[in-house]
């Protein structure tokens, strides 16, 4: 059975910082681009960051260049997303997801993905 399953989230006051995981089982994920999504109570799903499957790409969303950062261990089969200086508005259930298509990372916040985790609440207190 493939499975992505994320941890890390958790409450955490502004300003504070988190590492998300995202480990990979019943498969290597070692060949595709990997993305973070969330989703905040009452709002879409909408996308974070993404990691291309070579590990040499990433991209992210505006609202969080320069606070969160993207990274993968092949040998662990797993994904990351630091998350730094967490704002309020940072709220919600991230999910990862994996996309084996190799399209292009730039362009993930508008493919379906082939696997997805089943999410972690992130809450940030003001």
């Amino acid at each position: 059975q493939v499975q992505l399953v994320e941890s890390g989230g958790g409450l955490v006051q502004a300003g504070g910082s988190l590492r998300l995981s995202c480990a990979g089982s019943g498969r290597t994920f070692s060949g595709y681009d990997m993305g973070w999504f969330r989703q905040a109570p009452g709002k879409e799903r909408e996308f974070v960051a993404a990691i291309s499957w070579s590990g040499a790409d990433t991209y992210y969303t505006d609202s969080v260049k320069g606070r969160f950062t993207i990274s993968r261990d092949y040998d662990k089969n797993t994904v990351y997303l630091q998350m730094n200086n967490l704002k309020p508005e940072d709220t919600a259930v991230y999910y990862c997801a994996a996309d084996g298509s190799r399209l292009g990372i730039a362009t993930m916040k508008s493919r379906n993905m082939d696997y997805w985790g089943t999410g972690t609440l992130v809450t940030v207190s003001s």
